[in-house]
């Protein structure tokens, strides 16, 4: 039994996971240098407490494993270093598998694209001491591009897991509206397991393909719907690295085409089935408007504007995504491996 563990889900991780070790590596070397003290006695400190990495290996074809076997070789002792094969394709399988495999209370999710500041294992795990009534919360996280981002970049950020939400901490809204993003959230073990299906609606990033979205946020709905807070934590700060490719006029309107179809599930979360064709209309309704207002707003930039229609991307494919469970989509082309995780920027409600 340990306080907190961090878990890192990769799918051909083997060039992105070493600088990843290497900064929980010097998140060891801080905590180290606080003493050690005894399991029991670390649970009445917010500052002594022991910690577990767990990397979940979601059906990689490089050499992910290697890896993880020859960091564990050499991992000094005192924060264990584990490994786990989820064969299921699909970020939501991984996540899932680790909280079937650690028994802390706190689980802490990091990409093997996201890199941790070198506090962030103690910030996260105090932040938890402080707030003992919250089901989750997310990090601060800044982006490193490869090269400049497009104009308005700003806009759509946060769907490449860039989130910058001021720096105090504060309580997302209790029934709708936006989450933090899966790279850098913490969940309350108990939480999830009280709340979240064993089975996902949406199996998240699955290889290259980007089209079963919103993984993160349907986790964060369910804990949230059982009365759980969830809360922003400036003080938790990663590094995202996105490289060129992700900036990219072609990924970018396939992420959000992604994006956009993901939310007829995710909207319906919270209904039951009699109340589903009523929302439907509604929310169909709402789209227009939206598209609409779009449509005269950025009638002279589009298409020459990336941001613009990448907006415009996600209000047509929201609008068309009740009726996308009726269609077969294969596999985005030609996209780098790993995308980003996405935590919504508009309320879906």
């Amino acid at each position: 039994m340990v306080d907190f563990s961090v878990v890192v889900c990769t799918y051909n991780g083997e060039a992105r996971l070493p600088a990843v070790l290497e900064a929980l590596q010097t998140n060891r070397s801080a905590w180290a240098q606080q003493g050690s003290l005894p399991h029991e006695v670390s649970r009445t400190s917010p500052c002594r407490f022991t910690w577990e990495i767990l990397i979940v290996d979601n059906n990689s074809h490089d050499n992910t494993a290697s890896v993880v076997k020859q960091y564990q070789q050499n991992w000094p002792d005192g924060v264990e270093l584990h490994y786990a094969f989820e064969p299921r394709q699909g970020l939501a399988y991984a996540r899932r598998r680790a909280v079937n495999s650690v028994q802390s209370d706190w689980i802490g999710f990091l990409d093997d694209d996201t890199i941790p500041a070198n506090n962030w294992v103690h910030a996260a795990y105090q932040f938890a001491q402080q707030h003992p009534e919250i089901g989750a919360y997310g990090s601060e996280v800044c982006g490193k591009y490869e090269t400049t981002p497009p104009p308005g970049f700003s806009r759509i950020a946060s769907c490449l897991a860039v989130i910058q939400r001021g720096d105090q901490p504060f309580q997302y809204a209790r029934r709708h509206g936006v989450l933090p993003a899966g790279a850098g959230m913490v969940i309350r073990r108990q939480a999830w397991l009280l709340h979240v299906p064993q089975t996902p609606k949406l199996t998240g990033v699955c290889a290259n393909s980007l089209q079963a979205k919103g993984e993160d946020v349907e986790t964060l709905s369910y804990i949230r719907q059982g009365g759980w807070p969830i809360w922003h934590n400036p003080q938790m700060r990663l590094f995202h690295h996105i490289p060129k490719a992700r900036l990219e006029r072609t990924y970018l309107l396939q992420l959000f085409h992604g994006i956009g179809l993901s939310r007829y599930p995710l909207r319906m979360l919270r209904y039951s089935r009699w109340q589903r064709p009523v929302m439907v209309l509604l929310y169909a309704l709402s789209d227009l408007r939206k598209l609409g207002l779009h449509l005269l707003k950025t009638q002279t930039i589009y298409p020459l504007d990336t941001v613009a229609a990448c907006e415009r991307k996600l209000l047509i494919s929201s609008l068309l995504s009740p009726i996308y469970p009726l269609r077969s989509a294969g596999p985005v082309p030609n996209l780098p491996s790993s995308p980003p995780h996405v935590p919504t920027p508009f309320p879906h409600a």
